[in-house]
């Protein structure tokens, strides 16, 4: 049986994702994408006319990924169930095996200004996240929702830090104690 290679765009995409987060964005030329993703530099421009482009479908990638993950932590759960789902979503990626903390910071990093498209999907991706959790903390009754949302992506934040600096299995239990603290039963 004949194995159907990658199309070139998807194959970019990969090489992207894997090198930017293990080694950071502006470390990556894109020389080195084109020789790791085996195709030209004619057909990287062609797909990415630029490598900020390129950095923004890699962001909207893992956007996706993130909010998939965190709809079937919620999916049929109530309100407080949803929330530990969605938190657990954050700690169990600091235990993963080749984990470098949160791409939308390192990211962010690397881009500083505002009005660069690489920082608008930043801020759409947490936008989102802020309101996913805005909506939880609303459900679950918090007097202030937008404080206990704050709250929360400050705690996201520091955990996608934390886990690669401290202890993982530490982080995610700490997270979890966060949410049952922070929202009683």
């Amino acid at each position: 049986m004949r194995t159907v290679e990658p199309h070139p765009k998807d194959r970019l995409l990969a090489t992207a994702a894997r090198l930017f987060y293990a080694e950071g964005i502006h470390a990556v030329g894109v020389e080195r994408l084109v020789s790791e993703a085996a195709v030209t530099r004619a057909t990287f421009y062609r797909h990415y006319p630029t490598k900020d482009d390129l950095v923004a479908a890699y962001l909207t990638e893992t956007n996706r990924r993130i909010r998939a993950a965190v709809d079937a932590a919620r999916a049929g759960k109530g309100p407080r169930e949803a929330l530990a789902g969605t938190m657990a979503v954050v700690g169990d990626a600091t235990c993963g095996e080749d984990f470098r903390g949160c791409q939308f910071l390192n990211a962010a990093a690397e881009y500083p200004d505002p009005e660069n498209r690489v920082r608008q999907v930043i801020d759409d991706h947490r936008k989102w996240f802020f309101d996913v959790l805005r909506e939880q903390a609303a459900a679950l009754g918090h007097p202030d929702p937008d404080y206990a949302a704050h709250v929360l992506v400050l705690l996201r934040d520091g955990a996608l830090h934390g886990g690669e600096l401290d202890d993982p299995e530490t982080v995610r239990t700490t997270l979890r104690r966060a949410v049952d603290d922070f929202f009683p039963a």
